[in-house]
């Protein structure tokens, strides 16, 4: 059979029960940091900013997607208009604001 007794000295196991005190502190100290309301509070709004971030980011792209197409419908490849789509589509735009012009005067009166 293995001899199972402990042959450290006294001062060792002193030396070992302070180093093991002084890990536990650490621990405890590091916990008392992730638990502290400020620490959760911190947490929280850097995962509500990385979230808004990341939508924001994806509407731009959809944004500048859907505006590239819209570009390339009414320019052509060397960057002149393409005056067969811009004069209908400013006539809708005109015929639109003057209707909502038309509406809010009415209003007023």
């Amino acid at each position: 059979m293995a001899d199972t007794s402990d042959t450290r000295t006294p001062a060792q196991i002193e030396a070992d029960i302070k180093r093991r005190r002084e890990v536990l502190a650490e621990t405890l100290d590091e916990i008392g940091v992730r638990v502290h309301p400020k620490t959760i509070v911190g947490d929280a709004k850097a995962k509500a900013i990385a979230h808004v971030d990341h939508t924001v980011g994806r509407a731009y792209v959809q944004v500048n997607r859907v505006v590239s197409e819209v570009r390339a419908q009414l320019v052509n490849d060397q960057g002149a208009p393409r005056l067969e789509r811009v004069v209908p589509v400013a006539l809708v735009v005109v015929g639109v604001v003057g209707l909502l012009a038309l509406g809010a005067r009415r209003r007023k009166d």
